[in-house]
């Protein structure tokens, strides 16, 4: 399929040359089409990407873990996600950022409900009231790694995972 090969195409390209120097021409070269053809159906190398990213990479919603506790449940979502970081690169993710700011949404939509799942396991077994818990706040714990991968332009290091789950939303999460 045409779309297949096109999205396999972009990601072996980006592999290559990196976000900055990716070209649709690039791609269309290595896809064995023509870039009118790309641009039809992707009109950026952001959508483009984010496509290819949506076709390569797994969703953290996938498998939520279910440790018994809140603090691990958290911890292995946020340390999954802090990987995803690091696999798809710094170079990426503020290249998509940068040329098309609405991809956030379009990137990190399923945060949401992986958050609402572990909360979920926390309150059948009594660690928070979910009433309590805003959709803002559900938010917070990937805001503030994705934060920390924007703002310091290098990987999440396990000290901040720790420190974003134990200093700033358990205590949010449990008041």
């Amino acid at each position: 399929m045409l779309e297949d090969a096109i999205l396999t195409a972009a990601w072996d390209e980006f592999a290559e040359v990196g976000y900055a120097n990716l070209t649709m021409e690039g791609v269309a070269a290595r896809a064995g089409t023509g870039k009118a053809v790309i641009y039809r159906r992707w009109p950026s190398r952001a959508q483009l990407m984010v496509a290819a990213m949506r076709r390569r990479v797994v969703p953290l919603a996938e498998d939520i873990p279910d440790t018994g506790s809140l603090r691990e449940d958290l911890l292995v979502v946020l340390r999954r996600a802090a990987g995803r970081y690091r696999e798809l690169g710094h170079d990426l993710m503020h290249g998509l950022i940068a040329e098309f700011p609405h991809v956030q949404s379009e990137i990190f939509e399923a945060e949401p409900s992986w958050t609402m799942t572990v909360l979920r396991h926390a309150a059948d077994r009594g660690e928070i009231d979910l009433s309590r818990i805003t959709p803002r706040m559900a938010r917070l714990p990937m805001d503030l790694v994705r934060h920390e991968m924007v703002v310091t332009h290098a990987p999440v290091p396990e000290s901040a995972l720790v420190e974003i789950v134990d200093d700033l939303v358990l205590p949010l999460f449990t008041r």
